[in-house]
């Protein structure tokens, strides 16, 4: 390729490795612009990661009120604070770690006991995937499975609820979120070999509470 053009001036640090190739973050042009006071950009960055950050929110305080607060909160942050990214990780990663440690915030005041209610993982503001149709009755489980899927999911959502924070962290981000151990670990603050430890023990607590509540499986 030849050199960057203008518009891409300034944007190699906001640059990930991927197979000794340089491969722009796709979020590198918009940064920029809101560092250079765009806010048009930042409204379609917030409309980008909005969904993902309340996910992550929600799973770590329990109450989608809170939540949403605390993501709210969490993006005001991240515009005040937009002009100190450098792009030494990437701006998704960079948002999750300020949408951490107000979720974090939020879950000290509510109280953990308090904020986790009862929920159905079945409300929309959960879906990720979008909408399932209901036009193809024959392919869809009968109502004893889905009852029974509903219960699994349930016990999971508990079990990973009772875990102390920075094990229910660790498999948010890992197991729901899909961040790497890499990523993960710059989220925390913390190196990867304590990523790998926090996350197998979360697992093994996982699988004896799931134990405890319906038995082997």
């Amino acid at each position: 390729m030849g050199k960057e053009t203008n518009s891409e001036a300034g944007l190699s640090y906001y640059n990930e490795e991927k197979n000794g190739l340089s491969i722009p973050d796709a979020d590198a042009v918009l940064v920029a612009r809101t560092q250079q006071g765009g806010l048009d950009a930042f409204e379609r960055l917030v409309v980008k990661h909005q969904k993902r950050m309340l996910n992550i929110a929600f799973r770590l305080i329990g109450d989608y009120d809170e939540a949403c607060e605390a993501v709210q909160d969490a993006f005001v942050s991240a515009y005040k604070n937009i002009k100190t990214f450098r792009g030494e990780a990437k701006f998704s990663t960079w948002l999750t770690t300020i949408t951490l440690n107000h979720a974090r915030n939020r879950l000290k005041q509510v109280g953990a006991r308090q904020s986790r209610v009862a929920f159905s993982l079945d409300d929309p503001v959960q879906t990720n995937d979008g909408e399932m149709s209901r036009d193809l009755p024959s392919n869809e489980p009968s109502p004893l499975d889905r009852l029974e899927n509903h219960d699994i999911r349930n016990n999971v959502k508990g079990c990973i609820e009772a875990l102390d924070p920075e094990f229910r962290e660790v498999i948010v981000l890992s197991d729901v979120q899909d961040f790497s151990y890499d990523e993960i670990g710059s989220i925390l603050k913390i190196r990867e070999g304590t990523v790998k430890s926090r996350l197998f023990r979360a697992r093994e607590a996982v699988k004896d509470c799931l134990k405890k509540a319906m038995g082997d499986f």
